[in-house]
């Protein structure tokens, strides 16, 4: 996905942060001044962004001034929340970004992704590479300098992915020498230590103080605590076939990275891709998400709520909107159009926005 339009906080006109670049499946970071038009008439200070994913939405209204609340259950995107929501101020030095993607003789770096992954998403040098990083990385006292390096190895693994996922052995597609109708070879084959410092830099500049405390939490998000004027809603798209967009199955790599010596005990190693066992969810089972919906809607009654779906998903528009109605008077429903995610197939999907208040 390219970089999201340069955006210039209206509260904080000496700021220049923008949101850094992704590559994310599903990201809503084209979509935020969208998104933001069909709320900014709305009363909130407080907002709670429920399946915060790549921080998209939840940095925007950061921009706003707005406090806020990235939760995601996802250990890998939750470090993300910490890097981009509730860092206010710190960076990553000079210094820092030097010595992190380099191998120190003191240290003992371990083999797991060399021994692990080998043939599967990237070549020997790759993978010794990311466990060289990684253990580097837990070097990091701070957590805020932590989640911004760990930030910038996850975009540097996804930028050398096929289809930036992790959902098949398919380093072949990579190496082929072979003409090719997609994929770039050129961001694949540059070295993974020089993709790291790019990646450090976006998420530097993305780092501003807009006055509010906010925080990034881990947890389901039915159950997250507290209380919040707004609750944005975007659960993984489950399609009327009852195929859901499984972001553990798709970035189980990068969640493996934040579990430690707990990853080699959550491998499904019947799988040739080396995917985390799965978790069942609510959210991606089509007899249960409709229950899902409404317990959400039941503990955020209070709360201004806004979903963002699709069209063709189950639960349908017509559907969510009754759900909606359950709790608030008033329901609208605005329509971005033809807006196309990566490998969908259905070209007549809307984006939509769901806001009951």
């Amino acid at each position: 996905m390219s970089k999201s339009t340069a955006y210039q906080p209206t509260l904080f006109p000496d700021v220049t942060a923008q949101f850094p670049s992704t590559r994310y499946q599903g990201s809503k970071a084209k979509l935020t001044d969208w998104i933001w038009r069909q709320l900014s008439d709305l009363p909130f200070h407080s907002c709670l962004d429920a399946f915060g994913g790549t921080g998209a939405i939840s940095y925007r209204f950061k921009q706003e001034g707005k406090q806020v609340t990235y939760n995601d259950i996802l250990r890998f995107n939750h470090q993300i929340g910490l890097a981009l929501i509730e860092n206010q101020d710190t960076r990553l030095s000079t210094e820092e970004v030097t010595w992190l993607p380099q191998r120190h003789q003191e240290i003992n770096y371990p083999a797991f992704v060399f021994e692990t992954f080998s043939d599967i998403y990237f070549t020997d040098e790759e993978n010794a590479w990311i466990d060289q990083t990684i253990a580097n990385i837990r070097y990091l006292s701070d957590p805020y300098k932590s989640a911004l390096a760990f930030f910038a190895l996850c975009q540097a693994c996804i930028i050398k992915r096929p289809y930036n996922l992790f959902h098949r052995k398919n380093l072949y597609i990579r190496m082929a020498e072979v003409s090719r109708s997609f994929g770039n070879k050129t961001s694949w084959d540059r070295p993974s230590d020089e993709w790291f410092k790019v990646f450090v830099g976006e998420a530097n500049s993305a780092i501003f103080d807009n006055g509010r405390e906010n925080r990034a939490v881990n947890y389901d998000a039915l159950t997250v605590s507290g209380d919040y004027d707004l609750v944005y809603i975007d659960p993984p798209y489950l399609s009327q076939r009852g195929a859901a967009v499984d972001y553990l199955d798709f970035y189980h790599f990068l969640e493996g990275l934040t579990l430690g010596q707990e990853w080699a005990a959550r491998i499904d190693h019947t799988s040739k891709h080396r995917r985390l066992k799965p978790q069942p969810a609510p959210w991606t089972d089509k007899t249960r998400i409709h229950a899902a919906f409404d317990t959400l809607f039941s503990r955020y009654h209070k709360s201004i709520l806004v979903v963002s779906y699709r069209s063709d998903g189950i639960p349908t528009e017509e559907e969510l909107i009754a759900l909606l109605k359950k709790y608030k008077q008033d329901v609208r429903v605005a329509y971005f159009g033809q807006y196309t995610y990566a490998l969908s197939t259905n070209s007549d999907s809307k984006e939509i926005l769901l806001t009951g208040v």
